[in-house]
This record gives C-alpha cells, sequence and structure tokens, in this order.
C-alpha cells in the first residue's frame, strides 16, 4: 500500500508541475525595472523559464509604477511585474505565483519587500528565509507563504 501512495503522490506532484508551466503559458507578465539591475533581470529571466510571455520594460522611475499600483512604500521591492490583473512586488517565487495564478484569491497582488539574499534572482542560498505578502485591494497585508531553509 505504501508504494502506491507513493506514486499517487508522485503523479500528483508531477501533474502540478505540468499544469503550473501550462498556465505559466497562457500568462503575460510585465516587468518594470531599473535599466542597471541585474537582479531584475535575472528574476525576469527566471519567469520566461518557467514560460510566462515576458516583456521587461526599463524605466527611470520605478517608483512612479509602484505609485501607479498603489504598492505600500514599506512592501516595495526592486521592480514591479503585472500578471494575470495582480502585480508581484520585488523577488516573489515562482511557487508564490503559481500559487496565486491557481487560487485566484481577491488580492491586489504579492510582495516580497527588499531584496533577500536565496530569492528567486538574489543567488542561491538554501539558508534563504524570508516572507512573501499579499496586499489586499485596500492596502491591509498579511503574510501568503514563509520560505524557510530547506534541511
Amino acid at each position: 500500500m505504501r508504494r502506491r501512495e507513493l506514486l499517487c503522490s508522485v503523479i500528483a506532484a508531477g501533474s502540478f508541475a505540468v499544469v503550473g508551466r501550462a498556465q505559466a503559458a497562457r500568462e503575460r507578465m510585465v516587468v518594470y525595472k531599473d535599466p542597471n539591475c541585474g537582479c531584475c533581470h535575472a528574476w525576469a529571466e527566471a519567469m520566461a523559464k518557467a514560460g510566462f510571455s515576458v516583456k521587461a520594460e526599463d524605466v527611470a522611475d520605478i517608483d512612479a509604477v509602484k505609485d501607479r499600483y498603489k504598492v505600500p512604500g514599506d512592501l516595495r521591492g526592486c521592480h514591479t511585474a503585472l500578471v494575470a490583473g495582480y502585480y508581484l512586488e520585488g523577488h516573489v517565487p515562482l511557487e508564490a505565483l503559481t500559487r496565486l495564478l491557481t487560487e485566484k484569491p481577491d488580492l491586489a497582488g504579492l510582495s516580497v519587500p527588499g531584496m533577500p539574499a536565496g530569492s528567486l534572482g538574489m543567488g542561491d542560498d538554501p539558508d534563504a528565509s524570508y516572507d512573501v505578502i499579499a496586499i489586499g485591494k485596500d492596502g491591509t497585508s498579511r503574510v501568503y507563504q514563509a520560505v524557510r531553509p530547506k534541511g
């Protein structure tokens, strides 16, 4: 029986990855970033590799973009992306984005404030520890996903 449970778990996990990739292939994403920011470029590349149709737009005044989408000042990151009616602020991991697009909650967007080491686009750090914040349309926020060391 354990073998059957394991096999079903593996199939389910694989199906989620395929569904996530297929969903990404249908989504267009615009990434507003500073033209000189390498980590923003790395994040956008990771999204493109995940199957999103990514258009990167270099902007001279990134704060104007954040103001336009009403990103709270304390939750701002280094770039702002738009996808499926949501904004993604900073180095939001692919897992959180996949969850967002699957669940479709009534939110304005997700944020990873600042530039945490080990977040997507900020290097590969197995000890990465940060929170992905959900931002409501009314500006309220809560932890959406906790990213913690794997080990």
